[in-house]
């Protein structure tokens, strides 16, 4: 059966929480390399364009078309590593660091992953808060978790193979990448191998602009456990052990989540949370498995998040007293569990809702400690202004700095902001908005899968990553016919429009 009998009829797509919406084209579902490079060349030959979403969980337009949307459910299996390939030493190396290859299609959600690793008894060593999103998904975006010595997800990946301009499929490797070259040339003649630094560090986190990703190869561990405590504090607290820097050492996964809202005697109250591997013996003597049962209860209630935006709604001002019991609901002194739920920040992430996230450089200027009072101010302005308030608490997470041209962390260790609102919070995107703008003096940059206001002009995006003519000349080779241009990629001004009078 041919690629256009399999496709689906023009109908409306729209991601998870339905902020972002297009009616592409067509929408197919490939299930092999061959159909991806076919479905490349159609749409080249159509004049149209062509992107794979994920699972619809970015809060931005970074996975609209308005040609072929490529959806990702034919592509979500485990794939053999092709030890054959791969050159002499090379796993022994890996295990002797402790870790392990494994490759997969790049439809694979996380929750998917996770189960495959745990089946061979391994880990991913990091991971954000949530499971649903695709592996392609958290990779093209540079998605993260928090713990200063751990980068993006982006820096699990070994080898990529993706499909760019006229179906031509290319291996993209670092230069001392896997795979030996001789050897899987001779297999795969029509493969085009690329183990060039430049080329890795431009297409692990393309999002979306360099083509079409069929499989990726993931450096993970072994299978572990870990203990999670949540305790309150302030800002006064908090930001003098950060300007010291021992919590970030002292823990392997350290986050934040604090309220914009100082109470009367000026303190800003924050939930403050440590995860640190234990011995499998300790987890297998621990019966405390589960976060605050009432909480997760109350999460996945389908009236919660009505009665919230309803409150909400008819007094703004009770914004500040939700906010501060619900970092006090979410206390709890010892949750234990294997390694990928205690990851997963649980039932919170069915409450609908959306955000932007804006990395701040750590550094000796302290300017990630700024940011939060500069939160807590432009809060209180528009609070002022507007009669504007915050729905969530904020959440401070700490990445290491990665090589990856246009990842956020690139170059720098980064604080990760997450500014989450509550889907009809009113004036919710406005407040969004301005806090972007204050956090950009700071050096910030968005988060490509959240809300953000990005735009082409000025040379704002170049402004922001040394690298990004590094990154525009490897995109002009993978989509030198243009196909994957998008509404995303020519709002952010990543496409290259030409005007002859």
């Amino acid at each position: 059966m041919g690629l256009r009998e399999t496709l689906t009829l023009r109908r409306a797509w729209r991601n998870d929480t339905g902020n972002q919406s297009i009616y592409p084209l067509r929408q197919v579902t490939p299930t092999t390399q061959e159909e991806l490079s076919a479905v490349v060349r159609e749409a080249e030959s159509d004049g149209c364009t062509v992107r794979a979403v994920g699972s619809g969980h970015s809060w931005s337009d970074v996975a609209l078309t308005d040609g072929i949307l490529v959806r990702p459910e034919g592509l979500a299996e485990p794939l053999d590593l092709e030890a054959d390939l791969l050159r002499a030493g090379v796993i022994d190396a890996y295990r002797q660091d402790g870790i392990t290859l494994v490759r997969v299609q790049a439809g694979m959600t996380i929750a998917k992953l996770n189960a495959h690793l745990q089946s061979l008894e391994l880990a991913l060593p990091n991971m954000g808060g949530f499971d649903g999103q695709t592996v392609a998904g958290v990779i093209s975006t540079s998605t993260h978790g928090s713990g200063i010595g751990y980068g993006p997800l982006p820096d699990l990946v070994r080898s990529l193979d993706v499909v760019g301009a006229g179906g031509m499929v290319h291996r993209i490797e670092p230069s001392d990448g896997p795979t030996d070259p001789a050897t899987f040339q001779a297999r795969y003649p029509d493969i085009q191998l690329e183990q060039d630094d430049r080329w890795f560090n431009a297409a692990v986190v393309g999002m979306g602009c360099m083509g079409l990703i069929y499989s990726v190869t993931l450096a993970v561990g072994p299978l572990f456990y870990l203990r999670e405590i949540r305790t309150m504090s302030t800002w006064s607290t908090v930001r003098e052990q950060l300007a010291h820097g021992n919590v970030l050492s002292e823990n392997v996964h350290y986050e934040v989540l604090f309220n914009p809202y100082p109470r009367d005697d000026g303190e800003v109250e924050c939930l403050v949370t440590t995860r640190n591997p234990i011995d499998r013996s300790k987890y297998r003597h621990d019966h405390r498995r589960s976060r605050s049962l009432l909480m997760e209860l109350a999460a996945r209630f389908p009236l919660t998040p009505l009665l919230i935006d309803l409150a909400v709604g008819l007094v703004p001002r009770i914004s500040p007293f939700l906010i501060a019991q619900a970092l006090k609901a979410l206390v709890n002194d010892d949750y234990v569990n294997i390694s990928y739920r205690v990851f997963n920040i649980g039932a919170a992430n069915y409450l609908p809702a959306y955000s932007a996230e804006i990395g701040v450089p750590i550094d000796e200027r302290q300017l990630h400690l700024a940011a939060v009072e500069r939160i807590v101010d432009v809060a209180r302005q528009r609070r002022l202004l507007g009669d504007v308030y915050h729905s969530s608490p904020i959440s401070l997470r700490f990445v290491k700095a990665t090589d990856a041209y246009m990842s956020m962390m690139q170059g720098r260790d980064t604080v990760m902001i997450e500014l989450i609102m509550s889907t009809h919070t009113v004036g919710g995107m406005e407040l969004l908005a301005a806090h972007e703008r204050a956090l950009y003096l700071l050096g910030g940059r968005p988060h490509w899968g959240q809300i953000n206001s990005l735009t082409g002009s000025h040379g704002l995006v170049a402004s922001m990553y040394p690298h990004y003519d590094d990154w525009q000349e490897i995109h002009a080779e993978l989509n030198a016919s243009g196909v994957f241009d998008s509404p995303f990629s020519k709002r952010v001004g990543l496409s290259r429009a030409e005007f002859d009078a």
